[in-house]
């Protein structure tokens, strides 16, 4: 395992004078550069980029969801960026943003806004005008008669770059944003370790109001203020309890009361920082933990570091998911499954950054077919679970690879579950 050196981590989420924290300028800069040297090398002239996380990646604007296309971004071979957003956006781009110089208004040729229209020419045309626009700027920046690689691909709105004579590339984009993302910058790294910590104060805050007669509803409310006071974005995660715990509750956290013996976890998963997004599970006992309880602890918390010991620059993920439970440690007679596709969610790893799920995915179900190879910089959450009983236990860890193994990003105690008293 990495070991950190003198005050190395997370420093705070303000900006000072004093000490170097996370540099915004060098985190656009450096994702930009990353985006642009792989555009350079697959020789194509432009990149349209509508994935909310790919725009973001090299505007430094705050995607966080919209009514589908109706941002989207250009950068070119030499690394000109135009960008179109909605009026009110825009405007507050233009202001706000000295980094870009070139924003316009944009045309929804796709989502939300198209399918609402209800009619078929309305779709044509808004999918066209937004072609259109793209098209122009192609122009003024001389690169409409290359190659265009674009990372989400309509058929419709391929055919109106097609129909003015735009060579299309479009699974190239696709490719090479994951390819420029998938290992991350010192400044990303340290947005991670950010959420990391503000996750942390959201289990503190659990471990405070959890107590027998509490909703798992109110527990989650009390968590979620706690990760907003912090500067997190909360778009996703849950408490459960109880029979909830095993299987997983489809309805994720409800208005079940804990009672004594519970078990409760905590998946705050999609709490971003900056829009780096965590994933992150501990499990807590609702007094003494029975026997059983910490039995399933050890286990679930033994396999997971299996596999972290597993990962280094240069492994592969048919390597490594080896230290995954096997059909056994899976339970897959208790689901009636009989291959580890089916397993979907239970024991794995998978990229984390400007999404939940980025390159690398380790997988039992996947990556004895398809390995990859493990680089530098990724980073990534691990996660197991097991039964307990007639509940069960989730546990853990946000980790970056370093060269010699992996740090650690997420620091709740791990050794034993953690014990909420009332």
């Amino acid at each position: 395992m990495y070991e950190r050196e003198f005050m190395e981590g997370t420093r705070g989420t303000m900006a000072v004078d004093w000490e170097e924290r996370i540099d915004m300028q060098r985190l656009r800069r450096e994702r930009k550069a990353r985006a642009l040297e792989r555009l350079q090398d697959a020789e194509l002239g432009s990149l349209l980029l509508i994935n909310d996380p790919n725009v973001r990646y090299v505007t430094g604007l705050a995607m966080t969801g919209g009514s589908g296309a109706d941002h989207y971004t250009l950068l070119t071979e030499n690394g000109d960026v135009v960008h179109w957003d909605t009026a009110d956006h825009a405007s507050n781009q233009r202001y706000n943003c000295p980094w870009l110089d070139d924003i316009r208004y944009a045309c929804p040729g796709l989502g939300n806004v198209p399918r609402a229209s209800g009619h078929p020419g309305a779709r044509d045309w808004l999918t066209d005008k937004m072609a259109e626009t793209v098209y122009t700027a192609m122009t003024e920046y001389g690169v409409a008669d290359e190659p265009l690689g674009i990372d989400v691909a309509g058929g419709g709105l391929v055919g109106a770059f097609e129909s003015r004579g735009v060579d299309v590339e479009a699974g190239a984009g696709t490719e090479l944003m994951l390819d420029a993302r998938k290992t991350k910058t010192r400044d990303e790294i340290e947005c991670l370790r950010q959420v990391a910590a503000i996750c942390e104060a959201g289990f503190q805050r659990l471990t405070e109001v959890t107590a027998p007669g509490k909703r798992e509803s109110e527990i989650w409310g009390e968590a979620v203020r706690e990760l907003w006071q912090h500067g997190a974005m909360a778009q996703g995660g849950y408490v459960t309890s109880g029979p909830n715990t095993w299987p997983k509750h489809q309805a994720n956290t409800t208005d079940r009361m804990v009672r004594p013996n519970d078990l409760v976890y905590a998946d705050f998963y999609n709490i971003g920082f900056m829009g780096y997004r965590s994933c992150y599970y501990r499990t807590f006992s609702v007094g003494r933990p029975t026997a059983a309880q910490r039995d399933a602890y050890e286990r679930a918390r033994d396999d997971l570091y299996d596999v972290l010991e597993r990962i280094e620059p240069g492994a592969t993920t048919d390597e490594i998911c080896e230290g995954f439970p096997d059909e056994a440690g899976e339970h897959m007679d208790w689901y009636d499954a009989e291959e580890f596709w089916q397993m979907t969610t239970n024991h794995w790893a998978h990229g984390l950054g400007l999404q939940l799920y980025e390159v690398p995915l380790i997988w039992r179900g996947l990556s004895p077919e398809y390995p990859i190879e493990i680089e530098e910089g990724m980073t990534m959450a691990v996660e197991t679970m097991q039964p307990a009983d007639r509940q069960g236990v989730r546990v853990e860890e946000m980790v970056v690879v370093r060269e010699n193994g992996v740090e650690v990003l997420s620091q709740w105690p791990v050794e034993e579950i953690t014990r909420v008293d009332y």
